[in-house]
């Protein structure tokens, strides 16, 4: 079998199975294991392919034509322009936090303030954590994770992508904490909590709702329980001028605003996706207690 045929093989059976991008999986997979780009296909795509390496293929193929995310299969995903490694005891990236991140960015820009600290609560795989570090020269970062085993995945992101400056706390939420006057404060809290309603767990695309661990996504019936606790102790965790910011799912933009507003952060702000959703809230604390 030559690579041409190889890869309409592939995509005819993630055809029949329902992958939905089957065109780029299935480069991306002959990537994976022969190591070859897309360039290097259409000038090779009429030789034939390593028998034992077309095992391994097939057998990805069908990992992937199970519904098993590409992501976990071929190990990492690319997050800023950072490669950050997933498994699944972590949700894969996408470019819906990068908005998170890119927010994030714009207002340390403005942020008046020569030593900065910044908590990066339920980091999963750290890539927001670890991106601001990198990417905003921020040399003061705590990554929060009540899972020890993502974690594990965060602390091997930080060493891939060389963030020696990332501090990593297992904790439910802030319960790790000092309270009271000893209590740690920051100037920046951002946070992808989980934000997915509970009854909806079981209509997200196979993909998720099989694979990607739903510790990460749940977020309880009306989905805004995170959103709530962290809310509440960000007003006391916060510096005076600090900023909290989430990522939301897409109808979460008023009951987010409203939570931060009750608990005396001001400018606070929806910021939507290239789709025209709402992605992002942030909010400003000034004097809240």
């Amino acid at each position: 079998m030559n690579y041409s045929e190889l890869f309409d093989y592939a995509k005819n059976y993630l055809i029949d199975n329902d992958i939905a991008d089957y065109n780029s999986d299935s480069y991306l997979l002959l990537e994976y294991v022969f190591g070859i780009s897309k360039t290097d296909f259409f000038l090779k795509k009429n030789e034939n392919v390593d028998d034992i390496k077309l095992e391994e293929f097939k057998n990805y193929l069908k990992e992937r034509a199970s519904g098993k995310p590409l992501q976990y299969i071929t190990g990492t995903q690319d997050f800023m322009g950072l490669t950050f490694k997933v498994n699944e005891n972590v949700l894969i990236p996408r470019y819906d936090t990068e908005i998170l991140v890119d927010t994030a960015l714009k207002v340390l820009k403005t942020y008046d303030k020569s030593s900065i600290r910044v908590c990066d609560m339920c980091t999963g795989s750290g890539c927001i954590g670890i991106s601001i570090a990198k990417l905003g020269n921020i040399s003061d970062v705590t990554c929060v994770d009540i899972s020890k085993a993502a974690l594990e995945v965060a602390k091997e992101n930080a060493n891939i992508n060389d963030a020696n400056n990332i501090h990593f706390v297992n904790s439910d939420l802030f319960e790790a904490f000092d309270e009271g006057e000893n209590a740690v404060k920051f100037d920046f809290i951002i946070s992808n909590p989980p934000y997915i309603r509970s009854d909806e767990i079981e209509g997200l695309m196979r993909e998720v709702r099989l694979h990607e661990p739903r510790l990460a996504l749940d977020g309880d019936d009306d989905g805004l329980k995170f959103y709530n606790i962290i809310t509440k102790e960000a007003a006391k965790r916060l510096y005076d001028g600090g900023w909290l910011l989430y990522e939301i799912g897409c109808d979460q933009g008023i009951s987010v605003s409203e939570l931060m507003k009750e608990s005396g952060f001001t400018e606070v702000k929806v910021i939507k996706d290239l789709a025209g959703l709402d992605r992002v809230v942030i909010g400003k604390k000034i004097g809240v207690e």
